[in-house]
Formats: C-alpha cells, sequence, structure tokens
C-alpha cells in the first residue's frame, strides 16, 4: 500500500494556534478531518495521527519541538516509518508569496525559513517535496519574528477560507496523481483560474 506523511510546520500551544507561523498546522489539521483521522495524539516529537483513505496510509504529523526544531521530528519520523524523502512533504508558511498564493516544489533551498532550514540540516538533503503557503510581508524593517507570531487579521482569515481548502486538495493531488501534476493543478494565486 502507497503510504504518505505530511508534516505540517508550527508551533504548539494555543498561544500560537492562529498566528501566521502555524499556517502549516492548520492545513494538517484540515486534510486529517477530509480523510477521516482519528483526533492526534502525543508520540514523540509530535502531536500524530494515521489513516487509510484511498489506498494509501497517511500519518499526519503536527511537531510540537517548535518551529525551529522542526528537523528533529522529521527526521526522526522519517526514519522510525522508514520513509523515502518522496513519500513526504512539509507544510510551511511562506513570508516571500503573497497570501493566497500555493507553491508546492519537489525540492528547494531553505529561502531563510528557520524550521525548513532544520528539517535540510538534519535530514541532509534539500531534495524533498514542501508546500508554501504565501503569508506576505506586510511588516516594517527587523519586525519578521512579530510578524509571522502575530495572528491573521480577520479578512486575511476570509482569505484562509478559500486557502486551507485548497492546500488540502493540493496534498490529496500530490498522493493519489503524482507531485508533478499536483503542481500544475495548484500552483497557483487564489485570482488565477485553475488550468
Amino acid at each position: 500500500m502507497k503510504r504518505r506523511a505530511v508534516f505540517g510546520l508550527g508551533n504548539p500551544g494555543p498561544t500560537y494556534a492562529k498566528t501566521r507561523h502555524n499556517i502549516g498546522f492548520r492545513v494538517v489539521e484540515a486534510l486529517a478531518q477530509q480523510i477521516g483521522a482519528p483526533p492526534f495524539t502525543p508520540q514523540r516529537y509530535a502531536e500524530a495521527t494515521h489513516c487509510t483513505y484511498r489506498s494509501i496510509q497517511w500519518y499526519l504529523f503536527r511537531p510540537t519541538t517548535y518551529m525551529n526544531l522542526s528537523g528533529t521530528a522529521v527526521a526522526y519520523w522519517k526514519n522510525a516509518l522508514q520513509l523515502s524523502l518522496e513519500e513526504l512533504v512539509v507544510v510551511l508558511d511562506e513570508l516571500q508569496l503573497p497570501l493566497g498564493a500555493l507553491r508546492l516544489s519537489p525540492r528547494g533551498s531553505a529561502g531563510g525559513h528557520k524550521g525548513l532550514e532544520h528539517i535540510i540540516e538534519r535530514l541532509g538533503t534539500t531534495e524533498f517535496p514542501r508546500l508554501r503557503l504565501g503569508i506576505g510581508k506586510n511588516f516594517p524593517k527587523g519586525q519578521q519574528v512579530a510578524y509571522v507570531l502575530s495572528p491573521f487579521t480577520p479578512e486575511e482569515e476570509k482569505i484562509l477560507e478559500e486557502v486551507i481548502p485548497r492546500a488540502v486538495e493540493c496534498l490529496l493531488a500530490w498522493a493519489l496523481a503524482g507531485i508533478d501534476r499536483a503542481m500544475s493543478q495548484h500552483n497557483r494565486s487564489l485570482s488565477t483560474p485553475p488550468a
């Protein structure tokens, strides 16, 4: 049976739940709901859930290591489940993309994202899929940390009501049809109609 592991990045605890940095958690939670996974439970380095959907074994994770040590959780579970790099995907926030944009890619640098940086360091490679969700960069110089740890505005939350379901569809396409198909269908901004 095919296996797919999805690591949604974020920081644990209610303080961070609605912050920009935690959009990865929100996407993996929405995916869990969509595929009928049981509730997340505390596991080593992560809260996790597991189910079978559309003949695929799904493993979903919210790392509890805090964002900057995300690689600890990803590397541990990759080894514990004996996953290939193609069987996992990392979901994270991206300052360089506008809110509403999605970018799935099979590889790439960290681009200054500390969580992704740590995953690359722990896995020893940049060759793994990642789904980046734009959060924009509407902050004064030097205020990046405060910005990513601040909550979305009510107007931005309205956009997320569209973005998060699209991210879930993208992850399902990645698992069911492959990364190339998923990229061609979903790598667009909100205003771009599907191909």
